[in-house]
Formats: C-alpha cells, sequence, structure tokens
C-alpha cells in the first residue's frame, strides 16, 4: 500500500503525542516504534510508525489514511507547540541486513526494515504472505473501525505500552487487558479454497469471525474463540485454526 510521510517538529512534539498514541513516545531512544491513535471509546482509527530524523518526528502511514490522522492531530494539537507538515519522503521496505540509516520493523523480525529516502527502490516482497504467516494485520484490511487492538495482537506486536500513562483510549485498552479475557481476536487457519476479504465465517451455521488476507494455503481470521473449532466455512472455502 502506498503511505505518507510526515514531519512533526516542536518543543512539544514528544509530549504530545505521548498523551495520544498506544505506545511509549520514550521508546524513539531505541529506534523506530509502531502505534496506533484510537476513539476514546478504544477503537482503531490508523496505525503508524514513527522515528527520529533531523530534530523532529517522521511519522509514516498509510496515505489513504494520512490526511484524517493530520486532522485529528491538528484538532488536538491547541496550543502545543507543533507543526505537521509533509516530510516528502518514500518508505523503502526489505528484508536481509539492515542498511544504513534504516529502522528493523519493531512489528516482527520477518519485516525487515524500514528507511526513508527520496527515491525508493523497486519492493519485489511478498509482504502479505509474509503477515499470513505471522499474523499480521494491515491497516483497512484487518484494521477497521471496529477493531480493538488486543483482538489484533497490538501487544505481541510492541504498538501499546501499558506502563506509559494515559492516552486516548487508554481506559477501554487497559480494562480489556487486565479485566477481561478476549474472546475475539485475529488467529492463523489453514484454507482448502479461496474466499473474498471480508466473507463470513460460520461454523455449523452459526457466525464464527471473518476471513481477510488469504496467501498459499492460509489466511487470516477474526474469530470467535468459542466457536473456532473444527471445520468451519466461509463461501465454498473450507478453514481450519492453523496449528501454532
Amino acid at each position: 500500500m502506498t503511505r505518507k510521510t510526515l514531519l512533526i517538529t516542536g518543543s512539544d512534539a514528544e509530549p504530545f503525542l505521548q498523551g495520544l498514541i498506544t505506545n511509549d513516545i520514550g521508546k524513539l531512544d531505541q529506534g523506530m516504534i509502531y502505534a496506533a491513535l484510537l476513539t476514546p471509546q478504544g477503537k482503531f482509527i490508523v496505525d503508524f510508525f514513527l522515528s527520529r530524523r533531523d530534530g523532529g518526528i517522521i511519522l509514516d502511514v498509510d496515505a489513504g489514511f494520512a490526511d484524517n490522522l493530520v486532522q485529528r492531530l491538528t484538532m488536538y494539537r491547541l496550543r502545543a507547540d507543533v507543526a505537521i507538515t509533509p516530510a516528502d519522503l518514500q518508505v523503502e521496505r526489505g528484508i536481509g541486513e539492515i542498511p544504513a540509516g534504516a529502522f528493523a520493523d519493531p512489528r516482527h523480525a520477518a519485516l525487515g526494515w524500514r528507511r526513508y529516502v527520496e527515491t525508493a527502490t523497486a519492493d519485489t516482497v511478498d509482504w502479505a504472505a509474509i503477515r499470513v504467516a505471522h499474523c499480521i494485520p494491515e491497516t483497512g484490511i484487518e484494521l477497521t473501525p471496529d477493531t480493538f487492538i488486543l483482538e489484533a495482537g497490538f501487544e505481541r506486536l510492541n504498538g501499546v505500552d501499558f506502563r506509559k500513562g494515559c492516552y486516548v483510549g487508554q481506559e477501554i485498552t487497559a480494562r480489556m487487558k487486565h479485566k477481561t479475557e478476549l474472546r475475539k481476536g485475529l488467529a492463523r487457519v489453514d484454507i482448502d479454497g479461496a474466499a473474498p476479504v471480508g466473507s463470513a465465517i460460520t461454523k455449523d451455521g452459526k457466525p464464527a469471525g471473518t476471513l481477510f488476507t488469504q496467501s498459499d494455503g492460509h489466511a487470516i481470521a477474526h474469530l470467535r474463540f468459542d466457536r473456532a473449532t473444527g471445520d468451519m466455512q466461509a463461501g465454498t472455502a473450507k478453514l481450519v485454526l492453523a496449528d501454532t
């Protein structure tokens, strides 16, 4: 998917972001961080990557969500000394040895590295296959306005910090972490056949979840864990929960 980069500058940039995002901005001292912005009700708005560059912070976001993100950040900015401007840099990705100026993708080692350049080289990696192999959600596919980030695996993907203090949507997220057991969430399934992204999954005729990205006989699905046993169906495709 096409990405857009923004540059966030100003003396209040880091405390401003700290009060909004799911991760701890202090982790920028160790490299790139992955985070999300949530609604006050704890639901997903958009995810992004943050890293330091030239005295500011580069924000790397899906281009289709960039305008809405800028609008929301501007709404929260009030009188803080924060400027949000286009960075005019392209996102370059790859796997293998991390080149100079690049950052390890904080979500999973299999996702390689990211760096920001004026002109990116052609990308030939099958990222969908890697995402399915490791059950890693994508903005606009598995990650939607109905998503609760813990159901999407954000803790496993290093996208949320439970010690950083308050942020928008923190109360609901913390409650899901400490006071409830997840009954639904993303999981990897084996699939015989294919069905469109968003297809309903059923178990013995009862709703069991939703099918998402598919690759080479496997897929990511959002499942009701109490019904994710034995054979399931999505259209004409047959599904079974994959071995972990």
